[in-house]
């Protein structure tokens, strides 16, 4: 029997936002397969703390939504994609396949979050397009705006080319060419077993909707 999917939606969105208002849970569940959705730590039906340390344990919360599973195959996107990769250079069995989107050589450099963050609390200058997007999520009037700040500030799990030469599992590389977290390089070439696919004319906050995407992803998980 296939794995179940995990779908785990990127910063300032839902399960619902993310992957439901899209169609993904419902192509997934034609293809045969049981699909786990979650809400991470500050995001939709989860709780919202204001401490940064609070979101130490986002990615234990995350595994918890399928402890109960020998092996899940998961979809994930930016913040999403990073959780995932974190918990498969942690354990490395507990995953079939991996689908991450959103991501890039960002995983290697942080020194943007606290610019995330001020963003979200006092918003963004005119110029700065990806900043203002975040402001804009952080708006929303689903989300907390001292929550999402609070992620942003918390200790992030290092990522670097040692722990996820730990991941064993085959890995799809998903970016669009004109999403600020690429170039996708250093993420494939840190990866043991890992394929790119680049979407032409695409950002990063498209991604999730795109068909090349969609299309990928489904390709990659029934392969």
């Amino acid at each position: 029997m296939a794995n179940p999917v995990v779908l785990v939606h990127g910063f300032g969105s839902s399960f619902r936002h993310g992957w439901a208002d899209d169609g993904w849970p419902d192509l997934l569940r034609d293809e045969g397969r049981e699909v786990i959705g979650t809400d991470l730590l500050g995001h939709g039906s989860a709780p919202k703390p204001t401490d940064p340390s609070a979101y130490d344990r986002l990615e234990e919360v995350l595994a918890g939504t399928f402890a109960d599973r020998e092996q899940v195959d998961a979809v994930g996107f930016s913040l999403g994609a990073r959780a995932l990769l974190t918990l498969a250079a942690s354990a490395p069995a507990r995953f079939g396949r991996l689908v991450v989107m959103g991501v890039g050589a960002d995983l290697f450099d942080g020194s943007r979050r606290e610019d995330v963050a001020a963003a979200i609390e006092h918003g963004a200058e005119p110029g700065n397009v990806a900043l203002r997007m975040f402001d804009r999520l952080a708006g929303d009037p689903r989300n907390d705006r001292a929550a999402l700040a609070a992620l942003m500030r918390r200790r992030h799990p290092v990522l670097d080319a040692e722990r996820l030469a730990r991941i064993t599992c085959p890995v799809l590389v998903v970016l669009g060419d004109q999403d600020f977290a690429g170039p996708a390089g250093p993420l494939v070439d840190a990866l043991p077993d890992a394929e790119l696919v680049s979407l032409p004319g695409v950002d990063h906050f498209s991604t999730p909707k795109d068909f090349g995407a969609i299309d990928a992803a489904l390709r990659f998980l029934a392969s």
